[in-house]
């Protein structure tokens, strides 16, 4: 079922999409954080106007996933507000969407990725520790809701 779903790059008609993917999966297993509020509202400000990147994962013209690196160094950048839509679950969007992350990272320099996310996700932590991602320990916490850490090196 992955054959039919295309990664495209951000284009504005995409943000609202962005917006509703995210608010879904947040509001569905915690809350939005202010920091989250702004990220969702303000895209090109807080990841793109950077050099980060916003991908998507398109189903017959819909958008039904997205996944956005946050640059945070020269050479490292976030993985973040990966979603994918209910209904299109468990047709390997995410699993196409972290993937293009990694080499959309690594064509950019990056060598690390590295994201948070919470134990209570477990489709989300398999998909990640399957592309070789690897737990390390939290470090303040970024995110209220975050309790793990992970990073991939990309050499």
């Amino acid at each position: 079922m992955s054959a039919e779903i295309t990664i495209e790059e951000y284009k504005p008609e995409y943000r609202s999409s962005f917006k509703r993917l995210n608010l879904a999966w947040l509001e569905q297993y915690f809350y939005v954080e202010p920091v989250d509020e702004f990220v969702l509202e303000n895209s090109e400000t807080a990841i793109l106007n950077d050099g980060g990147k916003i991908l998507f994962a398109i189903r017959k013209d819909e958008v039904i996933g997205t996944v956005a690196l946050k640059k945070m160094e020269q050479d490292c950048y976030e993985l973040t507000k990966m979603a994918v839509d209910e209904k299109s679950q468990g047709a390997g969007a995410g699993k196409l969407l972290c993937r293009a992350a990694i080499e959309k990272a690594r064509s950019l320099g990056a060598l690390k990725v590295m994201l948070y996310s919470q134990t209570k996700l477990e489709a989300a932590l398999a998909i990640y520790r399957k592309m070789g991602f690897i737990d390390i320990p939290l470090e303040e916490e970024k995110y209220k809701r975050a309790d793990v850490k992970m990073e991939l090196y990309l050499q």
